[in-house]
């Protein structure tokens, strides 16, 4: 029995030491998904200046004027049809897949879009460095190995063998004078 209780203390001490680590873990994480949302609401807020605003407009008008032209194309292909032309069926699908590509493309050339899209990637490069740091602590902190302590261990083997190789070299010299005198 008394060999019990110091076996229940240790384990409520671990817990609670693994309570206190999870909550730091989430809290780290809740505030890096904080600093995300700032961040990105800072990036569609500079959004709003004139030029990219002007330059995101006309992409999307760009990209409507191509949809309107594809939907004229195909009313003109429908009463083709109607008078009696054969209209392919895949020239209908050929003409909306083409359409989307010009249209995605019309948007996606703009400065804005490409702004937007380069922060939005920095942010969640960002994001998953500050997750991938909080994810190592937190494992370092219950005694797990990550990533980097592999890294480490397997960069000193490297250096071990280096030096272990120069070492034998040096003694090979050393036998080869005492061979010769």
């Amino acid at each position: 029995m008394t060999d019990s209780q110091p076996q229940s203390q240790n384990w409520n001490a671990f817990v609670e030491q693994w309570n206190e680590q999870f909550l730091e873990a989430l809290e780290d994480n809740m505030e890096a998904q904080a600093r995300f949302v700032e961040s990105w609401s800072e990036t569609v807020g500079e959004m709003t200046e004139e030029n990219e605003i002007s330059d995101g407009v006309e992409g999307y008008a760009r990209a409507y004027e191509t949809w309107m032209n594809a939907s004229q194309q195909m009313v003109e292909r429908m009463n083709d049809q109607l008078e009696g032309e054969e209209v392919e069926i895949e020239e209908f699908r050929d003409v909306w897949l083409n359409t989307a590509n010009e249209a995605f493309k019309e948007v996606m050339s703009t400065t804005a879009f490409a702004k937007m899209t380069g922060e939005t990637v920095g942010d969640v490069l960002e994001l998953q460095q500050q997750a991938d740091e909080a994810a190592e602590e937190t494992l370092h902190t219950l005694g797990f190995a990550t990533e980097g302590d592999v890294v480490e261990v397997g960069d000193r083997l490297v250096e071990l063998e280096r030096r272990q190789h120069a070492v034998e070299q040096k003694l090979d010299r050393v036998l080869d004078q005492l061979e010769e005198q």
